[in-house]
């Protein structure tokens, strides 16, 4: 029986530089750096309010196939893969804190029937998406 989501995948072209964006900038916890034969490196963070879950940051390679990984490389070069979505309180305010760290943002705060929501790029070029959420009525999204 399967009881919870223990891990997700983030690409990233370089995993030093991701796991800094992620730790210094976002706040994230360092969690695994092991390197593993042939070169493999093994990089997770995690978010302190829940550590049962770690984000891998990989570099495309195996197990993907070279194209693949080519493709995936190609996405982020051009900031067109998807990433995580961050719950905040206050979306706002964390825009506003983030944008001064150097955080470069495809949308600012809009409010959206599920909440006020931010779009933003990772170093690696994943978007990441800020969301404070409200309650809402399925019905709005007609």
């Amino acid at each position: 029986m399967i009881t919870n989501i223990s891990l997700v995948t983030v690409y990233c072209l370089d995993q030093d530089r991701a796991r800094e964006f992620y730790v210094d900038v976002l706040g994230f916890v360092p969690r695994a750096d092991v390197t593993m034969g042939e070169g493999f490196r093994w990089v997770t963070v995690s978010h302190p309010n829940q550590p049962e879950i770690e984000v891998t940051l990989m570099t495309p390679g195996p197990p993907l196939n070279p194209e693949a990984a080519d493709f995936i490389r190609r996405q982020l070069e051009k900031g067109e893969m998807g990433g995580l979505g961050l719950q905040v309180d206050d979306c706002r305010k964390t825009y506003e804190e983030l944008k001064a760290k150097g955080v470069t943002f495809l949308q600012e705060p809009s409010d959206r029937p599920y909440g006020i929501e931010a779009v933003m790029r990772d170093n690696s070029g994943n978007w990441l998406v800020l969301v404070e959420p409200k309650e809402f009525d399925p019905a709005n999204f007609g």
